[in-house]
């Protein structure tokens, strides 16, 4: 941020390509790690540290909620944090104070601060942009993507994709066993009556 200065209203706007940090899924949908990230950042100065307002497109790869077939999108998403100047970060140790020499500053408590009060600090000229960016792209990763809107999803009986099957794919109703001898009474009536029909017939012609 040296570029930038600290004069409030100064601006600067950088485009990068970025690799894709690690974990950023769903049970269905993920951004690959590695993978290149369009970002843009506006940093601003302002009086209490730098404004960075965020633009980032990320290619997602991951499976169809409805039919599981593979599929690959991606997502843009906006984010915006502030990033405090160091000055007065670790308040509980003034620096006018005198403490004792062995005494330190923990960046594990540091940590725990900065979590507890959601507060971002430059760190000298440098700030951290992955969790403001990982933010934003958890929480616009789809819960259920799909390869397409009227994605039909999978056949009931077979597992097949309705969408390969077709509209004329269809399974004969299963027969409940203890009804399968009812069935096959029934089928051996309908042959004997038509048997039946074919003899009256004959019997008429002759």
């Amino acid at each position: 941020m040296r570029q930038l200065g600290r004069q409030a209203g100064s601006a600067l706007t950088q485009t990068r390509t970025v690799p894709a940090p690690d974990d950023l899924r769903l049970e269905l949908i993920e951004v690959p790690a590695g993978a290149d990230v369009a970002l843009e950042v506006r940093f601003e100065a302002v009086s209490e540290g730098v404004l960075a307002t965020g633009t980032a497109i990320a290619p997602l790869a991951g499976e169809c909620a409805r039919c599981l077939a593979p599929l690959t999108s991606s997502v843009t998403v906006g984010f915006q944090e502030l990033y405090l100047y160091a000055e007065g970060r670790h308040e509980k140790y003034d620096k006018h104070e005198k403490y004792d020499k062995h005494e330190k500053y923990d960046k594990h408590d540091e940590q725990e601060e900065r979590d507890a009060q959601g507060l971002y600090h430059l760190d000298g000229d440098l700030l951290d942009l992955e969790p403001a960016f990982r933010d934003a792209v958890v929480l616009a990763l789809p819960m259920s993507p799909l390869c397409r809107e009227d994605c039909p999803g999978l056949c009931a009986e077979c597992g097949m994709p309705l969408a390969d099957a077709g509209p004329g794919h269809r399974h004969d109703a299963a027969v409940d066993p203890r009804w399968a001898a009812l069935q096959q009474l029934s089928e051996q009536g309908d042959d004997k009556h038509q048997d039946r029909r074919t003899g009256a017939i004959d019997l008429q012609e002759g």
